[in-house]
């Protein structure tokens, strides 16, 4: 493949440039990946937003300066990964399930280091009201690793726009935490907030904020491009969205397939009904703005004509969608499955997408959206091998 000029992933210049993680346990260092080689190619984002491990992989980027990002997510990635003791047998797909399934069932039982820790006695022995009794692990190592690898004041400084979502508990209200918003109203995102993102019961317990519970935000919406598209109307868009879960697959054959397509449809939070969505809204935002445009000047008092002019912008969204493609022997467990020889797989898969992303003619000779907005998904055709 043909190298780029460090330029070209962040064309057009004037758009804003935002990277959306979706949530997936651990499966987010295909975010790490992607973000590596998005760094290689010139794009640095201005906004990024991420749900659960999305959430934590965001904090570590927004709150690291452009040079030192790549380097804090290794550092994260490779001590949540531990080196199993033993390599599969041979390299079929069943020999590979078998390594998966076995990392998976150690991760459930000793936890992951600087992450989380079983609770012991175990949660239903603690009395009821306990916090103890609400979750099966402590995530009280996530919070040092937080506080190790993250620069808040960066964060609260605004050097880097960062949004988080959670749930309400007792409310179910979504909720983001937003260090723009949280300027306004004298207010500080700390590791609680990253915390409450990733707090996905009844593994991990709830954060509470302001007297308020809160539960991981991919129970209600596993990814924040809604948001982003919601809260930008002024300026060009050109979103890297980087996606866990495939909200297509195929029809399951036992169980367990069905256990872990269940999971994909659930957590792939219909990304692509939101952009058809948006697509619809925006259609209607940019033809108010030109009617405004033609109107003659004593209609333009007019009630109605004002609610268009709040209504309509011009703005074209430039949103390139990368989906982790699972492999064959990947199951349910992939999202807890932290073994180290899967976790560096799945950060040069995203890697790997990235680059042919970005290689791509219909990239390299893209356009200003005419019609709102324009979404690539390039690497959906790349074929994913089934063996390591």
């Amino acid at each position: 493949m043909t190298d780029h000029r460090p330029e070209s992933a962040s064309i057009p210049a004037n758009a804003q440039r935002v990277l959306v993680l979706q949530g997936g346990g651990a499966l987010g260092s295909y975010q790490a990946g992607a973000h590596q080689a998005l760094c290689g190619h010139g794009f640095e984002p201005e906004w990024v937003a991420g749900i659960s491990i999305g959430a934590v992989n965001a904090a570590i980027i927004a709150g690291n300066e452009g040079q030192t990002r790549v380097k804090r997510l290794k550092e994260f990635w490779e001590m949540v990964s531990a080196p199993v003791p033993w390599k599969p047998i041979g390299k079929s797909d069943h020999s590979r399930e078998l390594f998966n399934s076995t990392s998976a069932a150690l991760i459930a039982t000793f936890g992951v280091p600087g992450f989380f820790t079983p609770r012991i006695p175990p949660a239903p022995l603690w009395p009821p009201g306990s916090p103890q009794a609400e979750s099966y692990y402590d995530t009280a190592p996530l919070k040092k690793t937080l506080e190790r690898l993250v620069d808040f004041d960066r964060i609260n400084d605004l050097k880097t726009r960062l949004s988080v979502g959670a749930v309400g508990v007792t409310s179910g209200n979504f909720r983001y935490f937003d260090n723009y918003e949280f300027k306004k109203l004298g207010k500080k995102i700390g590791p609680e907030h990253i915390m409450a993102s990733g707090a996905l019961p009844p593994g991990f317990p709830s954060v509470v904020i302001d007297g308020e519970h809160y539960w991981d935000g991919g129970i209600a919406s596993n990814t924040p491009l809604d948001y982003v598209l919601g809260e930008e109307t002024h300026r060009d868009l050109l979103i890297f969205q980087v996606d866990l879960f495939s909200a297509r697959g195929q029809l399951p054959k036992d169980l367990f397939d069905v256990q872990a397509r269940e999971k994909e449809i659930r957590f792939s939070s219909r990304t692509r009904l939101n952009t058809d969505q948006f697509r619809k809204l925006q259609t209607i935002r940019m033809a108010a703005s030109r009617l405004m445009a033609k109107l003659p000047d004593e209609l333009k008092d007019d009630p109605d004509a004002q609610f268009l002019e709040k209504i309509g912008n011009d703005c074209a969204v430039t949103l390139v969608h990368l989906i982790y493609r699972h492999a064959a022997y990947e199951s349910q467990s992939k999202d807890y499955e932290f073994s180290r020889l899967s976790v560096e797989e799945h950060w040069k898969a995203g890697h790997d997408d990235v680059v042919e992303t970005l290689n791509h003619p219909d990239w390299q000779n893209r356009t200003r959206p005419r019609h709102g907005i324009r979404v690539f998904d390039l690497a959906e055709q790349r074929q994913r091998r089934s063996k390591p």
